[in-house]
């Protein structure tokens, strides 16, 4: 992947574009589900996980996915909840500006992993409420089955 200022936009347009009304519980089953389902249609070994700063609300692994998938979903999220951005589009900016998250955060690699795959979940008027993870695909990959999917759940909640 070669990062652009094109896909930071983009990115950026996605995080405007995807605020929900609400996000609960039930809310966090019926996403992650919606997830699993099109990651089982597309035969991706995945984990995915919707969580809190500190409560798992969701969390699958499909056959194939491995101990080490969890410890990415971990460290993307940690990067969504201190940035409050999508992890990939943190790492493109790190690429963009050649640095490391190390470097320019003071934070460790070992808590923190700006890779694609987590993305914020934001509720209008309350802003980042939770956070939706998959791993198991290249970044890009992992970031576009969470927006997808999260586009989706949006519209049937209309």
């Amino acid at each position: 992947m070669v990062p652009t200022r094109e896909t930071l936009e983009q990115i950026a347009q996605e995080e405007k574009d995807l605020v929900l009304d609400r996000f609960t519980e039930d809310d966090a089953w019926e996403l992650g589900c919606l997830i699993v389902e099109e990651a089982r249609k597309r035969g991706a070994r995945i984990a995915v996980d919707i969580r809190r700063p500190s409560q798992i609300l969701f969390h699958a692994a499909l056959a194939g996915a491995t101990p080490d998938n969890d410890e990415w979903i971990r460290r993307k999220a940690n990067v969504v909840f201190r940035f409050e951005k999508a992890s990939f589009a943190v790492g493109i900016t790190l690429a963009l500006a050649e640095t490391t998250i190390e470097k320019k955060s003071f934070v460790s690699p070992l808590d923190y992993s700006p890779h694609g795959g987590a993305f914020p979940v934001r509720v209008r008027g309350c802003g980042l409420v939770a956070c939706a993870t998959v791993s198991g695909l290249p970044q890009e990959e992992d970031h576009a089955l969470v927006t997808a999917c999260l586009r989706r759940f949006r519209e049937m909640k209309g």
